[in-house]
């Protein structure tokens, strides 16, 4: 009888844990793994956005002015500042914790299927796909949940 209780309270620890996990919510403001950005992810309709809200270097070294969105090849666009440009917009859910959709890269100006999904109360991970090439980092929770 006592291994059967201790069963019951096994499973009942690891269903409240997946209802926990569950709970999480990719809401908040994450630093990227190279820690040279921040970005505010929120909801937005029925998915999630984000948008830069902070960067290391938020002047351009050659101009002293703000940093744009340079990349770009849309000329209107490669002028919109850094700081606010969005990352992705209407990511949709596509199971628990985890939303799919197109991301767009600063670095190289284009934009690729996406996914992100909460790993943790302070861990989120932002994968990005070219055809089968696929990569991806770990940003963390900077603050403000």
């Amino acid at each position: 009888m006592t291994s059967r209780f201790a069963a019951l309270i096994v499973l009942l620890a690891a269903l409240l844990g997946a209802s926990a996990a569950c709970a999480q919510n990719a809401d908040g403001t994450w630093l990227t793994q190279a820690g040279d950005a921040r970005v505010k992810v929120s909801k937005c309709g029925d998915g999630i956005c984000g948008h830069i809200v902070w960067l290391r270097e938020p002047y351009d070294t050659a101009t002293g002015q703000p940093a744009t969105d340079s990349k770009n090849p849309n000329p209107a666009l490669a002028r919109r500042a850094m700081i606010g440009l969005p990352l992705f917009s209407g990511m949709q859910s596509s199971g628990p914790n985890k939303w799919s959709g197109q991301i767009y890269n600063a670095d190289d100006g284009s934009s690729y299927a996406s996914s992100v999904t909460v790993m943790s109360a302070d861990s989120l991970r932002v994968e990005g796909c070219v055809g089968a090439l696929c990569g991806g980092e770990t940003w963390t929770r900077a603050g403000g949940k």
